[in-house]
């Protein structure tokens, strides 16, 4: 049995599609504009003709969300399982997938992409550890279990499994959610925020750790912002800021430029949504009065000042507080 495949997949993002699965006896996976997968055999013919349907999305979303539909319909074999979580009833449906690929259109329109399905367990989520529980939560809508699919395996044959949080697994889950998080962020600035934009975005943050920002001249080059504490600018700390809205590596050229704009009793701070080359790092460590801030500390920023962001970059980085289990330090008990 452990040789099959587990595939985990989800009913749309408010479980719309729950009674079209347990009803019908079935997966489906939405994207109806798009039409039938049949006649598209790669993934590169996938990410083709998504990118023709849905001209407005990023290259992350187009291979993403083209690679779904290319595993549902091609890489999904028949007698291979299936696990669903059900959010109106709390547990986890398991299945086992009993035809290939279809297009029916007439029986959902909303969710026309389908595969038959035989219904074989019906579970309670806490008959899961958390950490399986968050890798079947996962974002995507189709998907494959890996990490805790033995779990899976030994409830289709019966047998019991820990429940217990295994300190290891769970915090590398924990590890994974944040990192997803700060990609999450970092995507959505670089998708609608740049150059000017960015900028700012970047005066508001500096503005909710307490900085009074202005904008220097237009043409004024390596220097974007000026930061200080006192109202009129004229006390110490003065700090000069460039701002970088790209996701790759900034050079020691581009640091070297903003530290040449720098004066005696005054500090530079380079911003960047992506990271700065050895060189560049090298450079800054030598100065007292540089700072160079990448993308994951940014991230760190915005999350420490989030909820005094005004409502347009709330809408940008939609985010919400959620509670998770915290592994226990044995050695404290």
């Amino acid at each position: 049995m452990e040789d099959k495949t587990i595939w985990g997949i989800h009913a749309g993002k408010t479980g719309d599609a729950e009674y079209l699965f347990l009803k019908k006896n079935v997966i489906a996976i939405g994207w109806e504009e798009f039409g039938s997968f049949e006649g598209l055999n790669t993934r590169d013919e996938f990410k083709e003709k998504y990118a023709e349907v849905y001209p407005n999305s990023s290259i992350n979303s187009i291979r993403t969300s083209a690679g779904q539909l290319f595993r549902f319909t091609h890489k999904v074999n028949i007698g291979e399982f299936v696990a669903f979580p059900a959010k109106s009833e709390r547990q986890i449906h398991i299945g086992e997938i009993t035809s290939d690929y279809v297009y029916k259109p007439n029986i959902d329109k909303n969710y026309p992409n389908q595969r038959s399905v035989k219904w074989i367990k019906k579970v309670p989520r806490t008959s899961f550890s958390q950490a399986a529980l968050y890798e079947m939560g996962s974002a995507m809508s189709f998907f494959q279990i890996q990490n805790y699919a033995d779990e899976i395996y030994a409830i289709l044959e019966g047998e019991p499994i820990s429940k217990s949080l295994d300190e290891e697994s769970t915090s590398f889950v924990l590890e994974d959610l944040e990192q997803q998080t700060k990609d999450f962020i970092i995507k959505q600035l670089e998708r609608n925020l740049k150059g000017l934009l960015f900028e700012e975005f970047a005066k508001h943050v500096l503005e909710n750790m307490g900085y009074r920002v202005r904008f220097t001249h237009p043409n004024e080059p390596s220097v974007d912002l000026i930061a200080h504490k006192d109202e009129l600018g004229f006390e110490p700390p003065i700090i000069r800021v460039q701002v970088k809205s790209g996701t790759g590596n900034i050079s020691d050229r581009d640091v070297s430029a903003l530290f040449g704009k720098v004066g005696n009793q005054e500090f530079g701070l380079l911003i960047t949504l992506g990271g700065f080359t050895p060189p560049a790092r090298r450079f800054a460590y030598e100065k007292t009065n540089l700072r160079l801030i990448d993308g994951e500390e940014l991230v760190d920023m915005i999350l420490e000042h989030y909820e005094e962001f005004a409502p347009k970059y709330k809408g940008i980085i939609p985010l919400k507080m959620v509670y998770l289990p915290q592994t226990i330090d044995k050695d404290k008990n």
